[in-house]
């Protein structure tokens, strides 16, 4: 079927978002043309306002409506360790476990020579500039353990270590609930490796 030229460009951008196919980008499509006049406005001047509000904190490059950021602004955060993520969503879920009170750094990407992202393409050298900090002390690498991830942590360790500043990375393995004869090798392999004493 030939969709009129607005639907069918409202479909093309709805498949720019990131895992959205054809056929979910039409029904997007069709469920925003079947909302109210007043809820699509809302919609619409939603994403204009968040793109109008979002910055990327000039410290530690989260997005944020403020630079420097809130955490970063914060006099009770723990200044002597770094977390480093990939993207802004990672900090949230790390910040939704109340666990961790100290800084961060988001590199907005890993390092994927298949997609064509070098070291020079994420936030790399602003970390390095920030452990010239005397106050840094621990470095926590938090990041994905896939191939990318992996690569990331392996670089990023190397360049941090003349610095003499602990590195340490988080534990990676079972989700509480799984049954053990469901996972993989890998991920049961970091679940060893990340056994700690009970």
């Amino acid at each position: 079927m030939i969709y009129p030229k607005s639907i069918a460009t409202l479909i093309e951008h709805f498949q720019k978002f990131p895992s959205v196919g054809p056929k979910s980008a039409q029904r997007m499509a069709f469920y925003l043309l079947r909302m109210p006049m007043s809820e699509v406005q809302k919609f619409a001047q939603s994403i204009v306002e968040a793109k109008e509000n979002t910055h990327t904190c000039e410290i530690c490059f989260n997005l944020s409506s403020t630079s420097p950021c809130e955490i970063c602004q914060s006099v009770t955060r723990d200044r002597s360790t770094i977390c480093v993520v990939a993207e802004t969503k990672d900090l949230i879920a790390i910040e939704k476990t109340n666990e961790y009170k100290g800084l961060y750094h988001v590199l907005q990407g890993l390092i994927s020579p298949m997609d064509g992202i070098g070291a020079d393409d994420i936030r790399i050298k602003e970390l390095l500039n920030r452990l010239t900090d005397e106050a840094v002390k621990e470095v926590i690498i938090a990041l994905s353990p896939s191939v990318e991830g992996e690569a990331t942590s392996l670089y990023l360790s190397k360049l941090i270590k003349p610095f003499g500043i602990k590195i340490s990375r988080i534990a990676f393995g079972l989700p509480v609930g799984a049954d053990l004869e469901y996972a993989d090798e890998i991920t049961i392999a970091r679940a060893i490796e990340g056994r700690r004493e009970i």
